[in-house]
């Protein structure tokens, strides 16, 4: 199921080079170009304080977008390079590059947990612990889904659940080429503590067993 793509609404921008962005800045605009996908460059301004809010959210340069330009067919961009101020490190400029349906793009995937009631050890007191609340995965763009299911059935305390074990969407691959673990069932933290101190009374037992066996010894010694 294809996730929802957020859209990114912007203008045709009226003429070219640095008089004109720089009018654009003065009237609180980002420009930008628009370029890739078999068609024209087309030069944009995007809003400041629109841009500045989704950079702000973070992954903005992982982030699949609907562009929106009025009179013209929604198209899907990503973005790749904003430039910024060197002094206020604010963004000055943007690059957008168009995709086709069939290209592909790598993308952060929510994690979604399912078998939370057929967990034996979620019913024992453990917690989860989502090591990964998503996943980068390499996805097509005309098919990109919604989130990546962790099945959490049968999963005891201590076990944990890997990129190996879930069902990618057809045509997605994690972009990190090894078997790498997702979340784990942890021990409620009582227990892990007492697990602790029992650990720590064993080692104290065996150091004074160790110290009195030593102490019979140089006594045996000294007579």
């Amino acid at each position: 199921m294809a996730g929802e793509i957020p859209d990114l609404n912007v203008t045709v921008r009226t003429g070219t080079g640095k008089g004109a962005a720089r009018q654009a800045r003065r009237d609180g605009l980002v420009p930008g170009i628009v370029y890739g996908g078999g068609a024209d460059p087309l030069a944009i301004n995007v809003p400041y304080n629109v841009l500045f809010k989704k950079l702000k959210a973070g992954r903005f340069l992982a982030t699949l977008f609907n562009l929106k330009v009025e009179g013209q067919e929604d198209v899907r961009v990503i973005c790749r390079n904003v430039q910024r101020d060197v002094v206020k490190d604010l963004p000055t400029h943007l690059d957008l590059m168009r995709l086709k349906r069939n290209s592909k793009i790598a993308l952060f995937i929510p994690v979604e947990f399912v078998g939370h009631d057929d967990c034996p050890g979620l019913r024992q007191g453990g917690v989860l612990n989502a090591v990964r609340p998503e996943v980068e995965l390499v996805v097509t763009a005309g098919d990109i889904p919604e989130s990546v299911s962790v099945d959490l059935t049968g999963m005891e305390i201590g076990d944990t659940a890997t990129i190996s074990g879930v069902d990618l969407p057809s045509g997605a691959k994690a972009t990190i080429d090894r078997d790498f673990v997702i979340a784990n069932i942890q021990a409620p933290s009582g227990l892990a503590s007492q697990d602790d101190e029992e650990e720590g009374d064993v080692e104290e037992g065996v150091e004074g067993e160790e110290a009195e066996a030593t102490e019979g010894e140089e006594g045996g010694a000294e007579e």
